[in-house]
């Protein structure tokens, strides 16, 4: 049996998730050293905004959806994945923009998608859609260190 939809739980994630975003986004000013390094087939700058808004706004649904759904002990292990998932995604922008080190940013970009695989397959068993929204995400990560190898490859 579902439970209505709990506004303050979801309200919550939102907030959660788009407060570790916009931490983030501080290191993650375009700058010349970007501009100098960027693969030709990176997709233009308006466009990462926008994905970026609808990926963490399916990141929340996904939390709401898990934390609707399990129970204390399926919470923690989800909840802290979805902790280091998003603490990692925050320490890339630091390492790639804030720092220029693309390297050390790749291996974090590794350690993201391995988490969001993670958080993928365990969500399998609390709620599907939870699971399937992070897909997108799974899939833009993937595309991200394509991206970035091919920084760390030009060197």
């Amino acid at each position: 049996m579902e439970r209505r939809f709990d506004w303050r739980v979801f309200a919550t994630a939102l907030i959660a998730v788009y407060a570790i975003a916009a931490v983030g986004s501080v290191f993650s000013a375009r700058n010349g050293w970007y501009e100098s390094v960027k693969p030709s087939i990176t997709p233009p700058d308006y466009v990462f905004p926008i994905v970026w808004g609808v990926l963490y706004f399916l990141i929340a649904l996904s939390i709401y959806l898990m934390w609707m759904r399990s129970t204390r002990e399926q919470r923690m292990l989800a909840g802290s994945l979805f902790a280091v998932n998003l603490v990692l995604n925050m320490l890339w922008t630091y390492f790639f923009f804030g720092m220029h080190r693309p390297t050390l940013a790749l291996v974090d970009l590794a350690m993201i998608l391995l988490s969001t695989v993670a958080l993928v397959l365990v969500l399998w068993r609390i709620d599907r859609r939870a699971s399937l929204l992070l897909v997108p995400y799974c899939l833009w990560v993937a595309f991200a260190g394509v991206l970035n190898l091919l920084i760390v490859l030009k060197g």
